[in-house]
């Protein structure tokens, strides 16, 4: 899911990257028999790590994908900050976790200057992004320890849903953030998004999981690729998915221009990375040779069906049972913005939200008698119940608004 459709499937959060990639098909042979063992994607044989990080070391820009919150994902996005800066050490860390305006406070993070609570309050880490912060906490007191500057990657979230709404060209160059226009969608990344974004309108037209499983998916899918390519509303979606990428790959790109001998290495979403559709080819349009995408490879998925291009490298790593739920209020849905209210794009069953009986297709416009008109603001509301505590909502489904109440744990953890 992109950034338009923010993922708050274990909890509220900010710039879900896509992660939309299907590894595995139902039934195919598992990686299990190859975990920790490092593959090439384009032959599928295995490969000597000792090589490869002898190749990495002179790379100038290695990409860490991740799924936002899979623990695994992160210890060996971690491991690998260790064997990169044991051959560099003038390692440059890029976080698509914030945006450029909390640069200071990454910096006085990295100075030692703020504890952890201070550094997630003043650089908004919850409102901004949401996912459980002991999941990157390692990563950033690697940095801090090493005396690695971290860089925030991102830009705000005004920019990407100005874009979603009107498109790129429809922003003069003040309104622009800085970035320079980004390098068109390949051919394949636009018929993935095109994908991703049929499925996102079959979200919203179907009202319940049920519903939705009684139709063929990937037929109907397929059916509306045609009339999504011709779409004002797709041609802006990609826009935004575009400016995301360009912004992450003209601050990798700033920085190497302030040390032309230092080794970026960007912590960042897979969807961005996969196939170099995202991140690596907006680089390459801004003249940046040299880059290499790492990707970890669950041991649940199909090591003999990945695509040649997915990545320079993979490495796989155990699966997890399941993935670490945000400490604090969980709502369980997934939610974007939108002109009326924040929509509901699915709702996870079993959930807070799905006692309450909210659905998907919902507009929340009223959360604790406060207006919230973006994902930001629900958050903000959500993140401030107790446990035990009831919130009411106001939402309007269809043409009918509705007052839900939704009734949080006793305890969260």
């Amino acid at each position: 899911m992109n950034y338009l459709a923010r993922t708050f499937l274990v909890a509220l959060s900010l710039l879900a990257s896509p992660t939309h990639s299907a590894l595995a098909d139902d039934g195919a042979s598992s990686c299990g028999n190859r975990v920790a063992q490092w593959l090439d994607p384009a032959s599928g044989a295995t490969l000597a790590p000792q090589a490869l990080f002898d190749d990495l070391a002179a790379a100038r820009v290695v990409l860490l994908g991740e799924v936002h919150d899979n623990p695994a994902h992160h210890r060996w996005q971690h491991y690998m900050l260790s064997v990169l800066h044991s051959r560099n050490a003038n390692m440059v860390v890029g976080l698509e976790m914030l945006p450029r305006r909390v640069q200071p406070v990454l910096d006085a993070w990295s100075a030692g200057k703020l504890d952890e609570s201070e550094f997630l309050e003043q650089s908004e880490w919850r409102e901004l992004w949401g996912y459980d912060a002991e999941l990157y906490l390692p990563l950033l007191h690697f940095a801090r320890l090493n005396r690695v500057p971290a860089i925030a990657l991102n830009v705000d979230r005004e920019l990407v849903s100005k874009v979603g709404r009107q498109g790129w060209q429809a922003l003069d160059e003040s309104q622009r953030m800085g970035l320079s226009d980004p390098a068109l969608a390949s051919e394949a990344y636009l018929l993935s998004l095109a994908r991703l974004y049929a499925y996102k309108q079959l979200l919203l037209h179907h009202d319940s999981e049920e519903d939705l499983a009684e139709i063929d998916l990937e037929a109907d899918i397929d059916a509306s690729i045609d009339d999504v390519l011709q779409l004002e509303e797709f041609a802006h979606f990609v826009d935004a998915q575009l400016t995301w990428d360009r912004a992450m790959a003209q601050a990798i790109a700033s920085a190497l221009a302030d040390d032309k001998d230092a080794m970026v290495v960007g912590i960042i979403g897979r969807g961005h990375l996969e196939h170099g559709w995202g991140v690596p080819r907006q680089l390459a349009d801004l003249g940046i040779e040299q880059v290499r995408v790492l990707l970890p490879l669950d041991a649940d998925d199909d090591c003999d069906a990945l695509a040649e291009d997915l990545a320079s490298a993979v490495f796989v790593v155990d699966a997890e049972p399941e993935v670490v739920e945000a400490r604090g209020p969980i709502l369980g849905v997934m939610i974007e913005d939108s002109e009326q209210g924040v929509r509901v794009m699915e709702v996870v069953a079993g959930s807070v939200a799905a006692d309450a009986g909210i659905e998907t297709g919902d507009l929340i416009q009223i959360a604790a008698g406060f207006e919230v008109a973006s994902t930001s603001e629900l958050i903000a509301v959500i993140q401030r119940q107790a446990p035990g505590t009831w919130l009411p909502l106001q939402v309007l489904r269809g043409d009918q608004p509705l007052e839900l109440v939704a009734r949080f744990p006793q305890k969260f953890d």
